[in-house]
């Protein structure tokens, strides 16, 4: 079958009465395995449930909800490939120009908080019928949580929906047994039972060995308890170690069921062996968030690398599953096949490219450590940095006919690369897999910022940066090293953002694009920003809230640019650092003409004094 169908008309042309599921999606209709709706269709087709695709309906009217008619097992809702806040706003909280997700980047086709619109929406149309919700807003929603655009505790979305069910992390396990499980006749409200389901009850009599966390009224008004129920969550992340957690609210429970296993080798390359169409629906004129994933492939999933800042591990999970290079290198050659492929294979990788395999032997029968980061704040002595079978398929994927050139975009953690003994992986990614600049993520250099972010101190970065360096120096090729770096994460003061300045000045470096921390639900950070306290610690953390510094901040590590003088000034008077504002060579300003500087107070260094 080609693509699902999206109306009436194509859902009869297929000769179905009745779907199985009609699933709501807040982006518009891409069949290709970088988008979940895609994942989740396809794998319920390929168990034998046909799927019926509701891209975007107009939620201010009923009749694109009616048009399918009921389904027969029920309505699956998510608000798409990322939080539809995120996808809407700015860390400004501005709303944004372009929705990569939608026909021609139009934005406004989808509502704010999409997962419950839709949701309600539903439950007004067709109050019996059963509504599962997931995706990446419902899963990290999943329990109560500080919201950055409403700068409040929101409960958890499963309340605030109305769904019946709430399916978080990836979820191909979890949608088949719940298929499953309403084709067999079980209620929506007695499937209670499923790996990586969220449930709601009256009754937690008959439950055991679970963690009660704080009550909603709880976190809501006392920010330590806040911490303390994030970090219970933070460490029950681990599909082999975790509890079940239950969040209480007024006359209700939020059950959180432990999480669904990661897949195996096997059931990765089942998934991306699906049948799929590889772009967007055919009714639609351009969908800009194909441009970079359409020649991509998804080699891994999962992230141990413990960045505070990142929801990639409370969706996730922290133990990695990876495909075969037998899959992989089909997935490759179905690309050299496309019409418009010219060569180039864009992205072999995942939330971290060359994590492949899990980061010790252990993980897969004792699940991971609740109290040991994997590389923060040093690698773990136990920890298995090989690149061996990455490299390897990298290797073969680029040497396939019609193959010009393979890129590793998707990242790369340098920490990992540093601690494996063997270099063979970063001498073939400097030779082969570079399109001119190698982008990596330091995301700062002062100490104190790099422990909050679980990020590792600036002397790893530096050691990578001379290697690389070295070897493109060995090899004769000209690529430069752009580093992504941060501002206003929580631990990051003025000194701190002076420092990363003098560090940008030293290296001639000036970062085109500043990105200033954005707190989104489910990141340790996000907590850290709400509560100003570190949940694994309980530590009071420094944080800029204040607009004026966080502008400071952002303008610090654009210190060369004319227009951010003002501010700059500002940030080293109000830090105590004017001397920082001079012609010796480490300044960071020049100062004004004369006129201005009597202006402001200053003394021209060039002028005699009399």
């Amino acid at each position: 079958m080609a693509f699902l169908p999206i109306n009436r008309k194509e859902m009869e042309e297929y000769g179905w009465e009745q779907p199985d599921f009609i699933y709501v999606i807040g982006d518009a209709y891409v069949d290709h395995p970088s988008f979940g709706p895609a994942i989740i269709s396809r794998t319920l087709e390929a168990h034998g449930y046909t799927v019926a695709i509701l891209p975007q309906p107009d939620w201010n009217k009923e009749e694109p909800f009616l048009q399918f008619g009921t389904p027969r097992l029920g309505f699956l809702v998510s608000a798409g490939n990322i939080d539809s806040m995120v996808n809407h706003y700015s860390v400004n909280k501005r709303r944004r120009d372009k929705d990569y997700y939608t026909d021609d980047g139009v934005m406004g086709k989808r509502p704010d908080r999409a997962t419950i619109v839709y949701t309600q929406k539903l439950r007004k149309l067709f109050p019996n019928v059963p509504i599962i919700i997931g995706g990446v807003e419902a899963s990290l929603r999943r329990l109560g949580h500080y919201d950055y655009w409403d700068d409040k505790v929101r409960r958890s979305i499963l309340i605030d929906s109305q769904a019946d069910l709430l399916l978080y992390g990836m979820g191909e396990r979890t949608i088949v047994e719940t298929a499953d499980s309403l084709n067999a006749g079980i209620a929506a409200k007695d499937i209670t039972f499923i790996k990586g389901s969220c449930y709601k009850t009256k009754d937690i009599s008959l439950l055991d060995d679970y963690i009660l966390l704080p009550s909603f009224e709880e976190i809501k008004n006392d920010k330590y308890k806040y911490a303390k129920s994030f970090k219970a969550q933070h460490d029950n992340i681990d599909a082999i170690t975790a509890k079940m957690l239950i969040e209480p609210y007024d006359g209700w429970y939020v059950v959180q069921n432990t999480p669904a296993l990661p897949l195996s080798r096997e059931e990765m390359d089942f998934t991306y062996g699906l049948h799929f169409e590889r772009t967007f629906h055919p009714s639609y004129h351009y969908i800009p968030a194909i441009e970079e994933v359409q020649f991509s492939i998804t080699s891994n999933r999962g992230c141990f690398g413990s960045c505070a800042f990142c929801a990639i591990t409370h969706h996730q999970g922290r133990t990695i599953s990876s495909r075969s290079e037998q899959s992989i290198v089909e997935e490759a050659i179905k690309i050299t096949q496309m019409p418009n492929f010219k060569g180039y294979i864009h992205d072999i990788g995942g939330p971290s490219a060359n994590f492949h395999h899990p980061s010790c032997k252990k993980q897969l029968t004792h699940g991971t450590c609740k109290h040991r980061e994997c590389l923060f704040p040093s690698p773990c002595p136990n920890i298995d940095a090989d690149h061996s079978e990455y490299t390897h398929i990298l290797k073969t994927v680029r040497q396939l006919p019609k193959v010009k050139k393979v890129f590793v975009r998707s990242g790369i953690r340098y920490d990992y690369v540093m601690a494996d003994k063997n270099d063979e992986f970063f001498r073939e990614l400097v030779q082969h897999h570079i399109s001119g600049q190698l982008k990596v993520a330091p995301e700062h250099i002062s100490p104190k910022v790099l422990d909050k972010m679980g990020k590792p101190h600036k002397k790893v970065y530096l050691e990578f940066v001379k290697k690389y360096q070295q070897l493109n120096e060995e090899y004769g090729k000209d690529q430069y090293l752009v580093p992504y770096l941060m501002s206003s994460h929580p631990g990051c003061d003025l000194d701190s953002a002076i420092e990363l300045a003098q560090y940008l000045k030293g290296i001639h470096h000036t970062p085109k694009q500043v990105q200033d921390f954005y707190p989104t639900p489910g990141t340790l950070a996000t907590c850290m920003y709400y509560t100003e306290l570190d949940p694994r610690t309980l530590k009071p953390v420094y944080v800029a809230k204040d607009y004026k510094e966080k502008a400071m901040q952002r303008a610090l590590m654009q210190f060369t640019y004319p227009q951010n003088y003002d501010l700059v000034y500002s940030a080293l008077r109000k830090a105590g650092r004017l001397d920082l504002v001079s012609m010796k060579q480490n300044a960071l300003l020049r100062p004004k003409s004369f006129s201005n500087n009597k202006k402001q107070g200053y003394q021209n260094p060039r002028k005699k004094k009399k």
